[in-house]
């Protein structure tokens, strides 16, 4: 009879994000530096050099602590202290949003590829459908947003594989408020306007079957969204 062997405890079950870390660590520095409500905070670079993080991580924090009510981001003038730090009831412990961004980076560049490789005319149609839904309603958040979503399911549904499209779904569940939010703060009409063009280099290559321009084109398309949401 074999004998059962305990399975070792997931070390990182319990630790904390990292961006939930930088957090507690800037509402120490508010506390350590008498910083007072209605005062504004170090620059964000300031900050990350001071902290040893990284910007994306430290936006990641800030917009955790403006979600608790902590800081307050005034768009061109900075961020302030709105009320003590011992009041701050941060947002979901999941997945940040360039966390979530990382891991639709690997994913998604290769589900374009697979998309390019094995795409029926009907499976481009619907990519194409979904495009054309997403310049529709272009000025429209929350259809943007659906739109959005539903082109690069169509694309995930392309490759043939319900295991590539469950895992995609997944992330998409996880833009939760802090992702709006950084959205909402950092989002700007030019990367909106390169959204459309990215989605339409992306749908060009998977309907001329090239994998390898279609891995490029949604990497790229990713990357730019990445770099807007943590440089501003």
């Amino acid at each position: 009879m074999l004998k059962k062997t305990a399975l070792p405890a997931d070390s990182n079950a319990h630790e904390p994000r990292l961006y939930r870390v930088v957090a507690d660590r800037i509402q120490e520095l508010i506390r350590n530096e008498n910083i007072a409500a209605g005062e504004r905070l170090p620059s964000e670079r300031d900050l990350a050099t001071k902290l040893s993080v990284s910007r994306a991580s430290l936006r990641e924090a800030l917009i955790a602590l403006e979600l608790g009510g902590v800081i307050e981001v005034r768009g061109g003038s900075g961020v302030y202290v709105s009320e003590l730090p011992e009041a701050a009831a941060l947002p979901e412990a999941g997945p940040g949003p360039f966390e979530v961004l990382s891991a639709r980076r690997l994913i998604e560049s290769e589900i374009a590829a697979i998309a390019a490789r094995v795409a029926t005319d009907s499976a481009i149609d619907a990519i194409l459908q979904a495009v054309v839904e997403m310049e529709k309603h272009h000025s429209d958040y929350s259809s943007n947003e659906h739109s959005d979503r539903n082109f690069h399911l169509a694309i995930a549904r392309a490759t043939g594989n319900s295991a590539l499209v469950g895992s995609l779904n997944y992330l998409w569940d996880q833009r939760g408020r802090l992702w709006h939010k950084l959205k909402e703060h950092f989002q700007t009409e030019e990367l909106r306007q390169e959204t459309l063009k990215d989605h339409r280099r992306i749908l060009e290559a998977i309907a001329a079957h090239d994998p390898a321009a279609a891995r490029k084109a949604m990497r790229a398309h990713l990357e730019r969204v990445t770099r807007t949401f943590s440089r501003g």
